[in-house]
């Protein structure tokens, strides 16, 4: 089988690597947006392609003429959208899936070919090697028994938004009206590489915050 990989993460790209060791399939690897190119992919013929981690929209034409799969880091139809490790964990959640599906033209809601749970304990780098080994197990799974598809539950769809680095900000707000769990998760959450949590200081200044824990008050 011939199975080209697109990807930019890390994770995403340790997952292509590992299988291409690990196969006797024949791989075909772009590891950013900049060296993917349609015309070569189209030339490769491949029987898959994986845009596992991809951030950017894919032309229908291309979902059309190759059957492609996307990992998405959510118990899938639920968190559908960008920046879903980041809000699941912000909004408190501790259990999540790993969700493999047939992608399609609309967000996030093509069939289910796969799901294995996640734990969103400990640091960002545990939660991307638990994604990382789930997306390899999920993925040898459809290569040895096919794309065995399980439509999404659309009534049950929710959908969040990526965040960007003014997201990143702890507000007076949330000083005031948030419990520190809320607090120290959306700081663990946003380690490297993603725009790491700050304060706003009274000289105009990010204070920029890269680790917390918990304590019990006095």
């Amino acid at each position: 089988m011939r199975i080209a990989c697109i990807g930019h993460r890390i994770w995403a790209l340790n997952i292509y690597d590992r299988l291409a060791a690990g196969t006797d399939h024949t791989f075909l690897i772009f590891r950013s947006k900049v060296q993917f190119k349609v015309d070569a992919l189209d030339d490769f013929k491949p029987h898959l392609v994986l845009f596992y981690g991809w951030s950017w929209i894919i032309q229908s034409d291309l979902l059309e003429r190759h059957t492609c799969l996307m990992l998405h880091p959510s118990p899938l139809p639920r968190y559908r959208g960008g920046s879903p490790i980041q809000n699941q964990m912000i909004a408190g959640e501790t259990k999540s899936k790993v969700s493999l599906f047939v992608m399609s033209d609309e967000l996030d809601a093509g069939d289910l070919v796969g799901q294995q749970d996640l734990s969103l304990v400990g640091t960002l780098d545990d939660i991307f090697n638990r994604i990382e080994n789930a997306g390899v197990e999920l993925t040898r799974h459809v290569l040895k028994y096919g794309l065995q598809r399980i439509p999404q539950d659309h009534s049950k769809a929710t959908y969040c938004k990526r965040r960007t680095s003014r997201d990143s900000q702890i507000t007076n707000e949330e000083l005031a009206s948030k419990p520190a769990e809320y607090l120290y998760n959306k700081i663990r959450v946003l380690a490297a590489p993603y725009p790491n949590a700050y304060i706003l200081t009274a000289d105009g200044k990010k204070l920029m915050i890269t680790a917390a824990h918990i304590e019990e008050g006095s």
